[in-house]
């Protein structure tokens, strides 16, 4: 398990925004994996989409490592935002945005 553990953890400190989904980013496979996408898309930010439903190691790993039971969950610049419900609300209160400009990452329509 700590292979999962190593690789989940090297893909959150390497790329600037994750998201850990059923399906991909193109083809979300549940309808709260589709809605952070649009959200994301929608913010115009770099992501990196990782699908759960490819690797059952992955799916039970994302939990462990988040202590947190659902997927999608969303990793910026390696810390644990949320998932759906979390990130939904962040964006529609303008706390999303304002959280990954305040990391140094850049998104659609920002200065």
């Amino acid at each position: 398990m700590s292979g999962i553990h190593d690789f989940i953890a090297n893909e959150v400190k390497t790329n600037d925004v994750v998201l850990f989904l059923k399906g991909t980013p193109e083809f979300p496979q549940c309808g709260f994996s589709g809605q952070v996408v649009q959200i994301l898309d929608y913010v115009g930010v770099d992501y990196k989409g990782i699908n759960v439903l490819a690797d059952a190691d992955i799916r039970q790993g994302i939990k462990d490592y988040s202590n947190w039971p659902t997927i999608p969950q969303l990793y910026v610049k390696g810390e644990f935002v949320g998932g759906c419900d979390i990130v939904r609300e962040m964006f529609q209160s303008g706390e999303l945005q304002s959280h990954l400009q305040e990391q140094g990452i850049s998104i659609k329509g920002a200065a």
